[in-house]
């Protein structure tokens, strides 16, 4: 089951063009810089404007040459940047306005299943006069929930946030992430949020699609401008095999590899995504020996690009699962680093992003 759209739109001089299938599961981020064409994509998608084309979800045709399905019969949830909430009902009431714009009957749990996902108990009776910005996009992603959409889309839902407010929101999103059984279009312009919430990723530029694929193969492409930012970020998902109470650490396995990560206690058998910047991984063409590193893998180099200025990016491969190193060039050529290479990463730096 897939999510397929082939959309043309035209506003003004910009012109949209976007033509993929994503997976009918898990969260798809849309991604691309300011103007690419994020929010009128998922606009699009939903009907709200006029494109030419098909959009597909599951079976389901919503728009192709002979038919185009209004919003309000789509079935889909739309969550704002701005949460857009009832001012004259309080956070029951703005829930269970999703409620009454379901099709069919909900389940009698459904109400208290989504409220204790979203942590909205002690919420119910406030106004949403004084809710905090989290707040309220939580009420608001429940409300859109309630409504029992085919696809939840979300534009941008944390940029109104400050940094505390999109900390304490992120959780939250994780955990819909884990519990969600329809796809998420998660429209986002923050690598971190791309790390830690889409299993697929969407690059869009200048209206066309770029790039399409699982989000830790696409952030790790040398041919694309996401792992050439500086912010740009390997993802590693493994599975914690140890809890280590002496030095807080977590031994996270994946294949026959092992990290060792800081972290509070955690359950043995947790999954998690785990982040690595480039500019703390270095490489070196024997394991290093007395070395404060706790983190040495062995590598295969799979690309090499030089950058304009003395760097250069290296895409690696361990255990199914890519990674980028940012060296000097002086210090690649000296290690005649080509792809089928052999070498070893030291990683510095491992951050947990759930």
């Amino acid at each position: 089951m897939t999510v397929a759209v082939d959309l043309q739109l035209r506003r003004g001089l910009f012109r949209l063009r976007a033509r993929f299938e994503v997976p009918a599961s898990g969260v798809t981020a849309i991604s691309g810089p300011s103007g690419a064409g994020k929010t009128s994509l998922l606009r699009a998608i939903a009907g709200l404007e006029r494109g030419r084309g098909l959009v597909k979800v599951g079976e389901q045709v919503w728009q192709d040459a002979q038919q185009f399905i209004p919003v309000h019969q789509r079935g889909l949830g739309y969550v704002f940047q701005e949460a857009s909430l009832f001012a004259h009902l309080d956070v029951r009431g703005n829930l269970e306005y999703g409620l009454q714009r379901r099709a069919a009957q909900p389940k009698p749990e459904e109400f208290a299943t989504t409220v204790e996902l979203l942590g909205l108990s002690d919420l119910l009776t406030r106004s949403t006069a004084n809710l905090s910005g989290g707040e309220r996009q939580r009420v608001a992603i429940g409300r859109a929930l309630l409504a029992g959409p085919r696809i939840l889309l979300m534009d941008e839902p944390l940029a109104a946030l400050d940094r505390r407010h999109k900390q304490e929101l992120l959780p939250y999103l994780e955990t819909l992430h884990d519990e969600l059984q329809i796809p998420v279009l998660y429209v986002s312009h923050s690598p971190d949020e791309v790390a830690r919430l889409a299993d697929h990723l969407l690059l869009i530029d200048h209206g066309n699609v770029v790039a399409s694929g699982p989000t830790a193969e696409v952030l790790t492409r040398l041919d694309l401008p996401a792992a050439h930012e500086e912010d740009a970020a390997a993802v590693i998902t493994g599975t914690i095999t140890r809890y280590d109470d002496d030095y807080s650490l977590c031994e996270v396995t994946f294949g026959e590899h092992t990290l060792f990560v800081p972290s509070p206690p955690r359950a043995t058998g947790t999954t998690l995504r785990l982040r690595i910047l480039p500019r703390d991984v270095s490489l070196t063409l024997h394991p290093q020996q007395d070395t404060s590193i706790l983190n040495i893998l062995p590598v295969n180099v799979t690309a090499v690009a030089a950058k304009p200025d003395s760097r250069c990016l290296i895409g690696l491969e361990v255990g199914g699962q890519q990674l980028l190193a940012q060296i000097t060039r002086k210090s690649a050529d000296a290690l005649q680093l080509a792809p089928g290479k052999r070498v070893y990463a030291q990683i510095k730096t491992v951050a947990l992003l759930s």
